[in-house]
């Protein structure tokens, strides 16, 4: 499907691609990983022409169509459904063909084409995607400019995912979404039918939705089979092979140099030294890899304060003459690590607002100690940076009853050193100016951290970093966060803020996981249930029904056989898969002859071939039987 052959691409007089190669097969869904500003973003751009390679080449199959999420969110009076569909513009097309008339013949071939496609069944597809995305069914007639700008990128994402082309190139789909709609993209793009690139710093969804990861790093492209824990094992091992490679090589340089300066000088000795040079001259340097430091994030400790820092009894919490909330009867200590979990606009922000006094409660009563100092950090806020000021500029602003060394040594805690702390906001990344926030927020030293969704544009080490800081962190944390391993390694406290009020969740993420399934299984149910109209009431109109049922079923018996054939032929080449990767994945295979590992990778690339094909066939047979139920008025009825 896509081929990158050495390419070489430079920004600013600086090197991010440096000869890097991959190939990715069709039907591959691979993890694009790498630390902030080393070009991921740049090879997408480069794969879909929005830029030229300075060497090299890319090549994406002919014909073969690639997708992203557009940059700008939608906007206007089109309904979000309708914006959806417009995404698959050969139905669209046929469709609007359909609609002028032309002759019969070519109407034929119209919709034998749309049933091909699945035309017919396209809006409830999309519907599926957008509810799975967070958005209410009544919604899905709404105006898309009615929405605000991040949902509005939700939209722009159901359109791309909805599109299905052949290569999905996804740069960070989770920015946008809540944890409950982090959770539905993770499976969806779990069988993702065609090519899936995708880069994200989120290691849950690498790990279940990827087969396989491409590492940049140093500007070159590096392949790992597997998910993103199996990546950082392999990946480890390997480093610790170069390692030693390189230690024996130098411990061998260095033999043999004391041969020559021995007896360089010696007549019998001479051409023996001459040789040993040769030899020394035609060695390949092994260079192990070193690695660069993780920024780090180092929260100041306050002081202690007598429990609790927070008592709420009663209270009710909303804007104006709405509530949001309401019997909100909580208390916060010290030592306390919560996570907020509940969908978008089920209130954990307007929660946080009133934690951080920045939202008064409608009624109840709140009480905190009057030496309580709260830090509140919302990502939406680093819109408020000041782009033509430094982060020491910011500091002095914010901090000016301090000396600059210790402004700067406040910042330092945050990985703005010497380097970084007299550059301009404009030209700091997006990892960077969270940094700078975080910063910010913690100025003051606070009691109470409340963070709401911190790791936006954060990379996996400095979001493994955040969590560090965060567990030994000596204050209270409320968190928000759609990063399932940040809320697990976090938080031992887990609060739900569901339908208008705040609970306790007695269980770990993976019930709350198993919560949400229940519920969109439950939400099905109800969409798919349908009351009997007046005329099936009588005996005979139920007869009639039935065998009318029974004959559908019938018609549709060999479309139901084929999915289930390939359902069968996917789960035993998926245990195969299981199996190869398992060997793999056990250190003493490569403690043994490399022509095992080599061929077992050998049979991991036939399998994952099988399984491409396989997955194709399935979603064939069954979108199949989808358009053929679906053009059951019987079954449809029944």
């Amino acid at each position: 499907m896509l081929h990158v052959n050495s390419v070489v691409s430079r920004i600013g007089g600086r090197t991010l691609l440096d000869g890097a190669s991959a190939h990715v097969p069709e039907g591959q869904r691979v993890g694009l990983v790498g630390r902030n500003g080393t070009g991921k973003t740049t090879l997408f751009r480069l794969i879909l022409g929005e830029r030229s390679p300075d060497g090299g080449s890319i090549a994406v199959r002919p014909r073969a169509r690639v997708g992203q999420v557009a940059q700008e969110a939608p906007d206007g009076e089109i309904s979000l459904l309708d914006c959806v569909l417009a995404a698959d513009t050969e139905r669209a097309a046929l469709l609007a063909e359909l609609d002028g008339h032309p002759d019969p013949h070519r109407v034929a071939d119209l919709h034998e084409r749309l049933a091909v496609i699945g035309a017919h069944g396209a809006p409830a597809r999309a519907g599926a995607i957008l509810c799975g995305l967070g958005f209410a069914s009544q919604d899905h007639t709404r105006a898309v400019g009615t929405f605000s700008g991040g949902w509005r990128m939700r939209v722009a994402l159901a359109a791309a995912l909805f599109a299905r082309p052949d290569l999905l190139l996804l740069d960070e789909p989770t920015n946008h979404l809540d944890l409950e709609a982090t959770l539905w993209l993770e499976s969806f793009l779990a069988s993702y039918p065609g090519t899936l690139i995708v880069i994200s710093h989120d290691r849950d969804l690498l790990n279940r939705a990827v087969e396989r990861i491409l590492h940049l790093e140093n500007g070159k492209l590096v392949s790992y089979q597997g998910n993103f824990d199996r990546f950082e094992r392999t990946r480890a091992e390997r480093l610790e092979h170069l390692a030693k490679a390189a230690q024996r090589q130098a411990e061998e340089r260095r033999h043999i140099q004391a041969f020559v300066d021995r007896f360089r000088a010696k007549a019998t000795k001479a051409r023996q030294a001459q040789s040993r040079l040769k030899r020394l001259e035609r060695m390949t340097p092994i260079t192990a890899t070193v690695e660069e430091a993780v920024i780090p994030f180092d929260f100041p400790d306050p002081e202690s304060l007598p429990p609790p820092v927070i008592a709420v009894e009663n209270g009710v919490a909303g804007y104006g003459d709405t509530v949001v909330l309401r019997g909100l009867n909580f208390r916060l200590d010290m030592d306390d690590r919560v996570a907020l979990l509940g969908a978008n606009g089920n209130g954990k922000s307007t929660l946080a607002k009133v934690l951080a006094g920045r939202l008064d409660l409608l009624g109840g009563e709140l009480r905190a100690p009057s030496k309580l100092r709260i830090g509140y950090f919302a990502q939406h806020q680093t819109e408020e940076l000041r782009l033509g000021e430094t982060p020491l500029q910011h500091g002095r602003r914010l901090m000016g009853d301090l000396a600059d060394q210790k402004i700067r040594a406040h910042l330092g805690r945050f990985g703005f050193g010497e380097a970084r702390v007299n550059t301009p906001v404009s030209s700091l990344s997006g990892g960077e100016k969270a940094r700078l926030l975080i910063a910010l927020t913690c100025r003051e030293a606070p009691h109470l951290l409340i963070l709401d969704e911190p790791t936006n544009h954060l990379d996996i080490d400095s979001r493994e970093s955040l969590m560090r800081a965060l567990n030994v962190f000596q204050g209270a944390v409320v968190l928000i966060s759609h990063d399932p391993r940040l809320v697990e390694m976090v938080a031992d406290r887990l609060w739900l803020v569901d339908g208008g009020t705040l609970t306790p969740f007695d269980g770990d993420m993976d019930d709350y996981r198993a919560l949400l399934l229940e519920r969109a299984r439950e939400a099905r149910r109800e969409g798919s249930a349908s009351g009997p109209s007046d005329a099936l009431n009588s005996a005979q109109a139920q007869k009639d029904r039935r065998r009318a049922a029974a004959e559908a079923r019938t018609r549709l018996a060999p479309l139901r056989k084929a999915v289930e054939a390939a359902e069968k032929k996917l789960a035993t080449l998926e245990k195969k898969k299981t199996e190869i990767e398992a060997k793999l994945a056990d250190p003493a295979l490569y403690q043994g002859p490399a022509a095992a590992v080599t061929a077992l990778q050998r049979d991991l690339g036939e399998v994952q071939r099988a399984l491409a094909e396989a997955e194709e066939t399935w979603l064939l047979a069954h979108e199949a039987l989808e358009t053929a139920t679906a053009a059951e008025p019987a079954l449809a009825e029944g």
